[in-house]
């Protein structure tokens, strides 16, 4: 019984040591490591361009070279009042493109027209979403 017991503690011994190994490992796995260090702008610079929202509203994405890789100008017409335009800076994230705006941080994120929640993009595949009820869509 004695033996048993000792080969027991031996083999969790090992073991624990052997997973401590693998678990102390700080190194990310290669498919993180690539994803992390992915650039973020690889998506939102095909955003560059004119988008059409509902009754005369409108956005410009352009690149801001300045600034660099990843960086937009936001020009754009949010709302019917005339005070609701205006040229925004953003920045490329893994969920589209932060901006300030009024009302603080916005995030501009890709969608469809069921997601804009506007009934008159709501056959739309390829469009841009700040919030819902604010949306802009290629044809």
């Amino acid at each position: 019984m004695e033996k048993a017991a000792l080969a027991l503690i031996a083999m969790l011994l090992i073991s624990a040591c052997s997973n401590n190994n693998t678990v102390s490992s700080n190194a990310p796995a290669p498919d993180t490591a690539t994803e992390q260090s992915e650039p973020h702008h690889q998506m939102t610079d095909q955003w560059v361009g004119r988008w059409i929202g509902v009754e005369g509203l409108f956005l410009e994405i352009s690149k801001d070279e300045p600034e660099g890789p990843g960086h937009y100008l936001l020009h754009m017409r949010y709302g019917l009042d005339d005070d609701q335009i205006g040229t925004f800076e953003g920045q490329a994230t893994a969920e589209g493109i932060r901006f300030n705006r009024e009302g603080g941080p916005q995030l501009l994120s890709a969608g469809d027209g069921e997601a804009t929640g506007m009934k008159w993009l709501l056959e739309k595949e390829d469009c841009l979403i700040v919030a819902t009820g604010e949306g802009y869509c290629r044809d």
